[in-house]
């Protein structure tokens, strides 16, 4: 196999811990993520034409290369671009990531791994409280 860039290593590199192809889901963290998958739609025609988990490492070849979907080459097994991408938009859609994103923070706080401390809230996304000052810009539109 041709080495081309940071883009094709053989898998030994990602089972020896290192972050050659950071595109490839580890099994903890899939075991984290594929409860979290909405079913398969019924009364689609034929089976799943890629599992889920290489949809999900073409999702995350695409972002980390930052490549157009059309771009994202099909010899490397994660199905079309075209196909990854309605799969990352159907499991936004169903808050995956959200929740993905609470399970988490929820696994590194109980292993003692985060700094809360270091934590901050954004004000922009916080609503001001009745009879508060906004000091947002008169031009900038207030959220819903």
């Amino acid at each position: 196999m041709a080495l081309i860039g940071r883009d094709w290593c053989d898998d030994s590199a990602v089972r020896d811990g290192m972050a050659i192809r950071p595109w490839i889901v580890e099994d903890d963290l899939w075991a984290l993520m594929e409860p979290l998958l909405p079913p398969w739609p019924e009364g689609l025609p034929g089976p799943r034409p890629v599992p889920d988990r290489l949809f999900l490492q073409g999702i995350l070849f695409v972002l980390y290369n930052d490549v157009a979907w059309q771009l994202l080459p099909l010899e490397l097994g994660f199905g079309s671009g075209q196909t990854c991408w309605q799969r990352l938009e159907r499991w936004q859609k169903a808050g995956v990531f959200d929740q993905l994103h609470r399970v988490l923070l929820a696994e590194l706080n109980a292993a003692g791994e985060l700094d809360w401390s270091r934590a901050c809230v954004d004000g922009f996304h916080v609503r001001v409280k009745k009879g508060g000052a906004d000091t947002r810009h008169k031009n900038e539109e207030l959220p819903a």
